[in-house]
């Protein structure tokens, strides 16, 4: 049984992993960090959660090192993440970071967006944690960067046509909405429900930190540079992320050919559903599962291409991922744990 730890495990992201990995049935968490509430039960901070982890108690981060876990999840904010990673990997850990510290290859870059870089060096040898697309390269890691939500919604929709020059790269537009929950656990007067309730907004347009998170992974898959126009909406529901992408299309294809093309792309990707022509997704037929539902059309006229994703952002898009990650890591089948049909209701 695979002994599995997690650092900053009083968020969502945290109480995601903890939710998932009670079903898993080839991992075991035996320990769990929160400075906040350190002391505390688990189940008494996620009473939900009752009968899974009666026995398990948050502790001080600095303490989880002589628990003898196999495998890490760092589920730490922007900039803490780097500054305990650098630790477990010297002893010999393995780590899946759920914050955007590795996710950036060139650390200008990420000073850019964030700011100075504290463990720099570790940069090159992080991989990109997006299992559709890299997950040869995920089983053999010791590092593991688990993508953003809005960057998983948006690279699924579009990776099988950044390649073959079949679309104009410096077109694209991806215009997401996101539930509240995107936000994290913290409170603040934007997340507060009589903020969002009956409110609909963008956020962060043409400024939010996952645009080069996406320009980086697109350019790769298109083996050129690319560069998009992103604006982030909040929606009031607590989860779920929906992505509208545009793109001019440089060959005549019609939605037919399109949606095989996908099929293909997508053949043997357990999470991924292509769905039939004439479907579009809804957050709420991915809630609470690691699925991304994708539908898409072309405008002929227009010679356009119009891709919607659906996806779940605390599962597909965070925890979820980040187990489908280290269940490769760790040479199991990438489903385990993570089969559960979505709630649609």
């Amino acid at each position: 049984m695979l002994k599995v730890s997690i650092v900053g495990g009083s968020g969502y992201t945290g109480f995601e992993l903890l939710r998932i990995l009670a079903g898993h049935t080839g991992a075991e968490v035996v320990s769990v960090s929160s400075r906040q509430y350190k002391g505390q039960g688990v189940t008494e901070l996620f009473p939900s959660l009752r009968g899974f982890y009666d026995g398990l108690s948050f502790k001080d981060p600095s303490e989880l090192g002589s628990d003898g876990g196999d495998i890490f999840f760092s589920a730490l904010p922007h900039g803490a993440s780097m500054e305990v990673v650098p630790g477990l990997l010297k002893a010999g850990k393995r780590v899946v970071d759920l914050s955007a510290d590795f996710r950036l290859h060139d650390a200008g870059l990420y000073r850019k967006w964030y700011g100075e870089h504290g463990a720099k060096e570790l940069l090159k040898d992080a991989v990109y944690g997006l299992p559709e697309l890299h997950g040869e390269r995920v089983k053999g890691a010791s590092l593991v960067a688990n993508p953003g939500c809005y960057p998983t919604s948006a690279l699924l929709a579009l990776a099988p046509v950044m390649g073959g020059g079949l679309v104009e790269t410096g077109s694209i537009v991806i215009d997401s909405k996101s539930g509240v929950s995107g936000a994290g656990r913290t409170p603040t007067p934007g997340s507060s429900f009589i903020e969002v309730a009956g409110g609909f907004k963008p956020y962060s347009v043409g400024s939010h930190r996952h645009t080069p998170e996406m320009e980086q992974e697109l350019s790769l898959l298109s083996g050129g540079e690319v560069s998009i126009t992103f604006v982030p909406h909040l929606l009031p529901v607590s989860r779920g992320i929906l992505s509208t992408i545009y793109a001019g299309l440089k060959k005549d294809l019609s939605t037919a050919e399109l949606l095989a093309a996908y099929r293909e792309f997508y053949a043997g990707k357990p999470f991924v559903r292509v769905l039939p022509e004439g479907a579009f997704p809804n957050i709420n037929q991915v809630r609470g599962s690691n699925y991304c539902d994708i539908g898409l059309v072309v405008d002929g006229e227009k010679k356009r291409l119009v891709v919607v994703s659906a996806i779940d952002n605390l599962v597909k898009g965070a925890s979820g991922q980040a187990v489908q990650n280290m269940n490769l890591m760790c040479g199991m089948d990438e489903t385990i744990g993570l089969t559960a049909a979505p709630m649609a209701v």
